[in-house]
């Protein structure tokens, strides 16, 4: 008896080439509007001149973050972590509200997949012409056309990698550096790095990364509900599809003549009339396309539109759909939000710009001195995060005859950390053995209301 042949499961489908049509609508419109605001933004803030220094700079080496007017260090590691979660409830508010708006209109990703397929096009044509020319046997038109087109990525991706490092190097450094291609090893990797993640992501993997690379994509359901607007194919007023030339002679069948452009120009190359898929990353390419083709018919707009899925069952007006947005779960969102920020605005506007920790010479726990005088011996830290230098009053208090042997002034340059050794002496027999509590104060001469004050102790020998 002959045993049937074994079944063969792919785990892979290899993928097909997506050539997405070019379109023009308000949605297209929208989204290049961000394409040029968020490259604006990112190519041209590493050149903005701040206090004679660049205004946006992670200084890793120095550990100093400048942005604008704020000077952060290593100790404010707060303020990242509050922009961490304004990031995070940012998103899932926009998410609850407008699904993966985020990921159609503003993402990295989508952004230059974008501008790369602008380049591909001008160097291989609209969609039909780029199809043909990937058919075609190989000749020098077509060596010439793809070369230029890949030229051009790489010479983005390398603008794009160097203008990511002059974020973390001062950029007129790194220009001069690139001139005389002297870059450190750090700076070449991240360049380098950079670039070829960026051709490679926006130039050749496209959707992959969308579909199978990005986590959003994963888990963006949990943050949907059935007020949350999608891209949606109202089926009821689209079945039966029918070509146009049937649809004008047979009565019954619905408005989508099956043209298919709604497919075409989807970057991710799905079927959005298959209802709501995880690729969808929401950036409205097949609403542009089906009202162009209703506009053509003399079909209402509409059969492919932003709508939730309470709206489309009951047939919600606009106005309707609006006043369901602001449910529970958005103004908890948005509280939350709201609460945050203040919180961390506040916090950075009171923030002072001086720091001090006072550290006592574990070497000497206190000693006897001239005249009987019991000494301890400290090191003050001093960190002036102001662009501004500052001469500091040193005061100590909390034992009686407390006095400093030291210098009680001290100078802190702009921006710099300074250790400061100071010798504190109290009189004999005053102070219970042990530890002493004291405060240590630090004002600036020149502004009184800039001013810290630490505790440490004192330590009179039994």
């Amino acid at each position: 008896m002959n045993e049937p042949a074994p079944q063969v499961i792919k785990m892979y489908a290899a993928r097909e080439e997506i050539y997405p049509r070019e379109i023009k609508g308000k949605y297209v419109s929208l989204r290049w509007l961000f394409v040029w605001l968020t490259q604006l933004v990112f190519y041209c803030t590493p050149w903005l001149q701040w206090n004679d220094r660049q205004a946006v700079l992670f200084d890793l080496g120095a550990r100093k973050f400048y942005i604008f007017g704020i000077v952060l260090w290593p100790q404010d590691f707060i303020y990242l972590a509050a922009l961490l979660i304004i990031s995070a409830y940012l998103l899932f508010l926009a998410t609850a509200v407008a699904g993966r708006v985020w990921c159609g209109f503003a993402c990295p990703q989508t952004v230059y997949t974008e501008i790369f397929l602008w380049i591909e096009r001008k160097f291989e044509g609209n969609r039909s012409a780029r199809m043909a020319l990937d058919k075609q046997p190989p000749s020098f038109k077509k060596f010439a056309k793809k070369t230029g087109k890949h030229l051009t990525w790489a010479l983005l991706a390398l603008w794009t990698g160097y203008t990511f490092v002059g974020y973390f190097t001062p950029i007129k450094v790194l220009g001069s550096e690139a001139f005389t291609l002297s870059f450190g090893p750090w700076e070449w990797f991240w360049v380098v790095f950079y670039a070829f993640a960026t051709y490679g992501n926006a130039g050749w993997m496209r959707e992959q990364v969308c579909k199978y690379m990005c986590p959003y994509a994963r888990f963006q359901s949990s943050m949907f509900d059935k007020d949350t607007l999608i891209i949606s194919y109202d089926k009821e007023r689209g079945e039966p599809r029918a070509p146009i030339s049937k649809s004008k002679q047979q009565t019954g069948n619905g408005s989508c003549i099956d043209c298919s452009l709604c497919v075409q120009v989807c970057p991710t190359g799905i079927d959005i009339r298959n209802g709501l898929q995880y690729e969808c990353i929401g950036c409205a390419s097949c609403v542009d396309a089906c009202n162009s083709v209703m506009d053509k018919i003399g079909q209402p707009r509409g059969l492919v539109r932003y709508t939730t899925e309470h709206g489309l069952v009951n047939k919600y007006t606009p106005a309707q759909i609006r006043e369901r947005t602001f449910r529970p779960r958005v103004r908890i969102y948005t509280a939350i939000l709201g609460l945050i920020v203040c919180a961390a605005a506040a916090s950075l506007y009171l923030r002072t710009p001086l720091k001090m920790d006072v550290i006592r010479d574990r070497g000497s726990m206190g000693r006897e001195v001239e005249d009987g005088m019991i000494e301890n011996v400290y090191r003050l830290q001093i960190m002036n995060t102001s662009e501004r230098g500052h001469t500091y009053k040193i005061r100590v208090s909390g034992l009686d005859t407390l006095t400093q042997v030291t210098a009680d002034q001290v100078v802190v340059a702009a921006t710099e950390t300074k250790a400061y050794p100071i010798r504190l002496r109290v009189a004999h027999g005053v102070g219970k053995p042990g530890s002493n509590k004291i405060d240590v104060e630090l004002t600036a001469i020149d502004q009184p209301s800039l001013h810290v004050k630490e505790h440490a102790v004192f330590i009179v020998p039994r």
